[in-house]
């Protein structure tokens, strides 16, 4: 735990001075670079080669997973993530049974009539592990396929997502369906990105375990309807307020998911 912390501090420590400087440090941003992930599912986006980013993720009850991705070449990103309940609180926090990995290779340029393809994979959930399930509380993607297809509306740049992924986070409620997503993204003028996805999560809808007791934790067959405002506070930073599960599908809540989210590009 030790390392992780001074892993963590170097991280925020050597941000500090780059984001002062960001207008002369990089000139690649949210308006240059197409969003890798939208809520929670990804697109067929990629950093480009030489690119890294650092970002944090704070969920309910003090959770936060931190992640670093790195372009490799400008079709392959690699990334790894880590986390914990409890870290932002007066208790000792519940870490992550492990560090997770993501890695994505765009096989298709887009085209002018034809979308970009990127198949990838990502081991990383969302929200609590729950030990007693085995799983994360929004399951990771597990091995995925999504296309993306960029436009321009009025003065906006958009993009459409869709894909299909199947999750490993199955071993102990056994539903190893194939699932769908799709999604969508809009960037303004004003250093504003409007983010929205839905989840069909059938791989996550059943309300009898395997052992016959009742599933108290999963899905209620809604799928989950994600919607986020991402602020581009500097050509390096940005900032995004997040609201998922707005059709309240998970059998365990009583309201609406909320989650901010921290994110850091630099050029090596």
């Amino acid at each position: 735990m030790k390392t992780i912390y001074t892993i963590l501090a170097v991280c925020l420590i050597s941000l500090a001075p780059k984001i002062s400087t960001a207008q002369e440090s990089i000139s690649a941003s949210m308006y240059d670079i197409p969003p890798r992930w939208l809520v929670d599912l990804p697109t067929a986006g990629t950093l480009p080669r030489g690119y890294y980013n650092i970002g944090v993720r704070i969920y309910p009850e003090g959770g936060a997973i931190t992640n670093t991705d790195i372009g490799l070449s400008n079709r392959l990103t690699i990334g790894i993530s880590y986390g914990g309940d409890a870290i932002l609180s007066n208790v000792i926090p519940d870490w992550n049974p492990g560090i997770e990995f993501s890695l994505k290779f765009r096989i298709v340029d887009e085209l002018e009539y034809f979308p970009a393809i990127t198949i990838g994979y990502a081991s990383q959930g969302n929200g609590s592990y729950i030990r007693d399930y085995q799983r994360y509380t929004f399951k990771s993607r597990g091995v995925y396929a999504v296309a993306s297809r960029s436009f321009y509306f009025y003065q906006w740049t958009a993009g459409w997502h869709f894909g299909m992924n199947y999750s490993q986070e199955n071993d102990f409620d056994k539903e190893d369906e194939i699932n769908f997503f799709g999604g969508f993204d809009a960037t303004f003028q004003y250093n504003l990105a409007l983010i929205a996805e839905y989840d069909l999560a059938i791989n996550d809808d059943r309300s009898t375990l395997p052992n016959g007791n009742q599933n108290a934790f999963g899905g209620k067959g809604r799928g989950y309807l994600n919607i986020g405002i991402k602020w581009l506070f500097t050509d390096n930073l940005e900032l995004e307020a997040m609201a998922k599960d707005l059709f309240i599908n998970r059998r365990d809540s009583k309201a609406i998911t909320r989650e901010v989210r921290i994110n850091y590009i630099d050029k090596f």
